[in-house]
């Protein structure tokens, strides 16, 4: 298959980058600066959206389309940063469908990226993906608008997924990893909020089965099927760290150092990846301590 990626240097855009490659297809990655990158047999860069140079550029007929760019939500949510995690996600997205509109050769599927943020924050309930929009907060309208973008590829013939992700296992733990192996681990907040996880093994290859699986439409939660506490999230890592589980970090001091994006560890959802388990995809992280074992022990 040809598939263009955008967002194809960011921490899952690279692992799906090389997977892909891996596989024999061949990858067409969309980036604001080339000049740095080299081409290969299977990979192939094209500059897009660079204000500098505003480069003319031409997609190739591709099979699919995956978009995972936007700015990393992993930095303090100022007011500016706010727009910046916004906009560069509506903007790409409206890049995206202008490219399509212009081709003679559309791809069959957009497969874009969104987040579990779109159900809410809860304690209690759970979330597949036939679950209604939460209530608003920043994540959730980002991942609302996001969507909504994507959506209007539907108009010109293409299948839409609307990959909400969860959190990316080995992005999320290295600084509780490193709390832990310094005896600092603990409770953070009440422990009972929910963390929707995902190991970037398999949320690469979900990327692929929906661009893949011609059934798959709509919402695809990209989670583990057993979703787990932030208590149980931290007694496992003490278990694979061979440390102990003991400091309390009150909620409050989690608001202080990281002040609106606290709400990223102090909420949570409980989602379940509903279609997926469906549609027959085989997770090789299903649940939480072999994930770890897997990330930790390399």
């Amino acid at each position: 298959m040809n598939i263009a990626i955008a967002g194809g240097s960011g921490y899952v855009g690279s692992a799906l980058t090389g997977y892909l490659e891996q596989m024999g297809h061949h990858i067409y990655i969309l980036t604001r600066n080339s000049k740095n990158k080299k081409n290969s047999e299977n990979i192939t860069f094209i500059e897009w959206m660079n204000p500098g140079s505003k480069p003319e550029y031409e997609l190739p007929p591709v099979d699919a389309f995956i978009n995972l760019a936007g700015s990393s939500i992993a930095q303090r949510w100022t007011e500016q940063n706010k727009a910046d995690i916004l906009n560069s996600r509506i903007d790409s997205t409206r890049e995206i469908i202008r490219i399509f509109q212009a081709s003679s050769h559309k791809p069959e599927v957009l497969v874009s990226a969104s987040a579990v943020a779109y159900y809410g924050m809860s304690n209690e309930a759970e979330f597949t993906e036939e679950s209604p929009k939460g209530e608003p907060s920043f994540l959730q309208d980002v991942s609302v608008r996001w969507e909504n973008e994507a959506e209007k590829a539907e108009e010109l013939g293409i299948r839409v997924v609307k990959a909400r992700m969860g959190l990316v296992l080995q992005a999320f733990i290295p600084p509780l990893v490193s709390a832990y192996k310094m005896f600092g681990g603990g409770t953070i907040g009440s422990g009972k909020q929910w963390f929707s996880w995902i190991h970037l093994r398999d949320a690469v290859e979900m990327l692929l089965f929906a661009a893949t699986n011609k059934e798959i439409k709509g919402a695809l939660n990209i989670t583990a099927p057993q979703p787990a506490q932030m208590e149980t999230l931290g007694r496992e890592i003490a278990k694979v760290t061979g440390r102990p589980h003991w400091i309390s970090v009150p909620s409050f001091v989690i608001e202080k150092m990281l002040g609106e994006m606290s709400v990223m560890i102090l909420g949570g959802q409980k989602v379940i990846p509903q279609k997926s388990m469906d549609h027959g995809f085989s997770f090789h992280f299903p649940t939480l301590q072999p994930a770890l074992i897997n990330i930790l022990k390399e």
